[in-house]
């Protein structure tokens, strides 16, 4: 059984050049993990607490030393010496260590990292790759490579909100995933140059590396997105997160200069699926617009994926009155939205045994490990959601699913 010698954090950058927490958890037979966890621009109020230092003389108060303090002072006593036989005793020892609802007193960011370190830790002391590992907390799981969903362009608040909504993805139908790149490769080129003869815009990128030219309307938007994948010629989908809870305000809708309600914003998107070959709507409403999300998802039927990202949070309790009521019919998974891999896994299985389909995905402050991609293959997520095609923590991901195709995983 897995015996933790120590564990240790520092601070490290994202690719926002934001402080995060990087972790190392050695085992005493020597085997040792390292892990760095991702941060979200556009967060829901059900996530997990990140916990910052709020010292606005450094970083802007984005800095992380009190979660890394927490990692080497009371997590580290707690687990040293210790022997965890599981992920989940480890998870559920963290969990309670912390006693908060939302971890807000160790920190999310804290705690996971943790969480993530000791499995890497663990799968290399089972002589495991990273993937088969995270197979292994998940029953009946049948492991394989995600369909992509890539960034191409971004507005909200991973780019300044010129736009509302938050991106408009590509998704290649391809075979594998290194045709599923190259088809992105040729459309995000496409894109470019559209760009550029359109707005006379150098290749400017938001978060996620997506492009941002400064588009007059959504509507616009997405039709530079339909004209960029018919230009390549290839089998190319489109889908779209909407992150419609940050332009409501006061049960209004503010988009396109005009206020809507819940049912006009539906309409909104029904226009939207009706003209663009649109296979999944983000987050089409907000968060706690739970009265009108059986609507939206009665009207995407079969057309078009009901995913819930800030609606659900990754929080099985969310999701579980989501199943009940209809709400939605696929989870966009965030594991820093939780806290730990066991409740991450928890949310993936619980919404599997509803029928769900199930999108693992990246946030906008992410680092270069490539964990997240080990997640996708060895939970079997139908979809990965890893950002565009640009910027090294983002390809990092990507390259690490080219890895894994090409062993044969």
């Amino acid at each position: 059984m897995p015996v933790i010698e120590n564990v240790f954090a520092r601070e490290i950058l994202d690719c926002r050049g934001r402080p995060t927490v990087e972790a190392c958890c050695t085992l005493a037979g020597g085997a040792t993990g390292v892990a760095s966890v991702p941060s979200g621009a556009s967060t829901g109020s059900a996530e997990a607490h990140e916990l910052r230092d709020r010292d606005l003389k450094r970083y802007g108060g984005y800095g992380c030393l009190r979660a890394v303090a927490n990692v080497n002072g009371e997590i580290d006593a707690h687990l040293h010496g210790r022997d965890w036989p599981t992920q989940g005793d480890l998870d559920r020892a963290l969990i309670a260590l912390d006693a908060t609802p939302q971890k807000s007193r160790l920190g999310a960011n804290a705690i996971l990292s943790v969480s993530l370190a000791f499995a890497r830790a663990s799968a290399a002391d089972a002589e495991l790759p990273l993937w088969r590992y995270f197979a292994s907390l998940i029953p009946a799981c049948v492991s394989r490579l995600p369909r992509l969903t890539i960034n191409l362009f971004s507005g909200g608040m991973h780019a300044g909100g010129q736009v509302e909504i938050q991106d408009a993805l590509m998704v290649p139908n391809a075979p594998t995933v290194s045709r599923a790149l190259e088809m992105a490769y040729d459309v995000y080129a496409a894109a470019a140059k559209i760009c550029a003869q359109r707005y006379n815009m150098r290749l400017l990128r938001a978060d996620e590396g997506g492009l941002a030219p400064p588009f007059p309307s959504v509507e616009e938007m997405l039709r530079t997105t339909a004209e960029a994948i018919e230009q390549t010629g290839h089998d190319v989908a489109m889908a779209i997160d909407v992150a419609s809870t940050h332009f409501h305000h006061a049960g209004v809708y503010r988009i396109g200069g005009a206020e809507r309600t819940s049912l006009q914003m539906i309409e909104l998107i029904q226009s939207w699926v009706e003209r663009f070959p649109i296979m999944s709507v983000e987050d089409g409403l907000a968060e706690d617009d739970w009265d009108h999300w059986p609507a939206l998802r009665q009207m995407l039927g079969n057309r078009a994926l009901t995913l819930g990202d800030d609606l659900l949070a990754t929080q099985t309790a969310r999701i579980r009155r989501a199943i009940e009521s209809g709400a939605a019919n696929a989870l966009l998974l965030k594991v820093n939205q939780c806290g730990t891999l066991t409740e991450a896994a928890e949310a993936y299985s619980l919404a599997r045994s509803a029928g769900w389909n199930v999108t693992l995905s990246v946030r906008s402050g992410d680092t270069e490990d490539s964990w997240s991609a080990d997640l996708a293959v060895g939970w079997g997520a139908d979809h990965f959601k890893g950002g565009s095609i640009t910027q090294s923590e983002r390809l990092a991901k990507y390259n690490r699913l080219l890895a894994l195709e090409s062993a044969g995983a």
